[in-house]
């Protein structure tokens, strides 16, 4: 058995992809590793890239976006590694980041996930790492709190955003873009709930393994950059309804019918609270008058949906 199997799932991101992958065998040593690349229906030549410039790589080729969770969960089932490393295309990584990770997993053999140091490009921390989703965070994040008072333990608390993320601690969250999981654990578990097409599938899984009796560490010893949102980006004011669906499942999933009707209530006067903002983007706005529109319009969609629950929120790619 290899100790690492390292899965990507890309979509359309060819150019960071070629430049993560390539960090990855110049930076990874002393430990025996494959990676394996899931390519979500790219049209962009990503999966041509790596079969002329890694033919190393196992490959799977998908003929429709399947999702982060379910692309992840085909790289799943067919590692071979001892650990499973989650890891975004838009990453690279610094001295020899993963070995250093693999290293502080085996002298901690309880720890399901085990996360590490995210910078942005310019070196500078990138938060990572995250409490649970509940209706207090709900309220804290929908209201910009955390970003009014970042220091605050209390106001930041879903964000951990008054932590420095320079030593070992337990979390509730390791962000899925660098994410170390233990075999035994996922055979223990299961893989992940491909219910969650993208964000908020890590959370239920760490929420499903600290159920089990497993540990959720982060360790400082090892770097990554994180371009942040590659994917995304490309979508991004659907994204946000997706990102709020995703916490709405989660919610229904382990918290229960009323806490994800009042969540839905939440949700719900958080779009309605932008959409006269973007309106009037859009109205002050020349160049980018129709993007505005958009963002209203989608946001005016996302308060309908979460009054009926929250359906209607995934995106469609």
């Amino acid at each position: 058995m290899l100790d690492l199997s390292i899965i990507i799932v890309s979509w359309n991101t060819r150019y960071i992809l070629c430049d993560c992958v390539a960090s990855i065998y110049a930076q990874t040593r002393d430990i025996k590793f494959e990676v394996i690349v899931i390519d979500n229906a790219s049209i962009d030549g990503s999966a041509e890239m790596v079969k002329r410039e890694f033919p190393q790589i196992v490959l799977v080729e998908n003929s429709k976006n399947a999702g982060f969770a379910a692309a992840n969960n085909q790289g799943i089932n067919i590692a071979r590694g001892r650990y499973v490393l989650l890891l975004n295309s838009d990453t690279i990584v610094l001295d020899d980041a993963i070995s250093k990770t693999v290293s502080f997993a085996n002298d901690n053999p309880a720890a399901a996930v085990v996360g590490c140091r995210i910078l942005n490009p310019d070196k500078t921390l990138q938060p990572t790492c995250f409490m649970f989703p509940s209706l207090l965070n709900m309220f804290l994040s929908t209201a910009y709190l955390y970003k009014l008072f970042p220091r605050s333990w209390f106001f930041g608390r879903e964000q951990m955003s008054w932590w420095n993320r320079d030593d070992v601690r337990e979390v509730d969250v390791v962000t899925g873009c660098f994410m170390l999981v233990r075999r035994e654990a996922i055979e223990q578990v299961g893989v992940m709930d491909e219910r969650f097409f993208m964000y908020g599938e890590e959370t239920d899984w760490c929420y499903r393994f600290r159920q089990a009796g497993w540990k959720i560490l982060f360790t400082p010893s090892a770097e990554i950059i994180h371009l942040g949102g590659a994917s995304t980006k490309q979508m991004k004011p659907e994204m946000v309804l997706q990102l709020r669906a995703s916490i709405l499942l989660f919610l229904k999933k382990h918290r229960g019918r009323w806490v994800h009707v009042l969540a839905c209530l939440l949700v719900a006067t958080f779009f309605l609270l932008r959409v006269p903002y973007w309106l009037g983007a859009a109205i002050t706005s020349g160049n980018n008058r129709n993007s505005h529109i958009r963002t209203a319009r989608t946001y005016i969609r996302g308060f309908f949906s979460a009054l009926m629950g929250g359906r209607g929120l995934v995106a469609t790619t």
